[in-house]
């Protein structure tokens, strides 16, 4: 079963990382088709604030590694 199925039908694991989720999302959103220019139109905006989502992720990921090293570096030299 692929993930963006999964995603739909609840089946999701609950140990899937974010980036996964947000994959899954993403998936989901580029598969729909909408039909009028006002779907059209949010459609984008979703996909705007998902992009934002996952770069703000990432930022975070980035700032959780900093700070998982400066505990290990704490406690190894405390």
């Amino acid at each position: 079963m692929n993930m963006t199925r999964k995603f739909l039908l609840g089946e999701w694991t609950q140990n899937a990382s974010p980036a996964s989720h947000l994959q899954g999302l993403k998936e989901v959103l580029q598969n729909m088709r909408p039909r009028t220019l006002s779907e059209k139109r949010r459609l984008e905006v979703a996909m705007g604030h998902l992009r934002e989502i996952r770069k703000n992720q990432r930022r975070l990921e980035e700032k959780l590694h900093v700070l998982e090293e400066q505990v290990k570096l704490l406690e190894e030299s405390g």
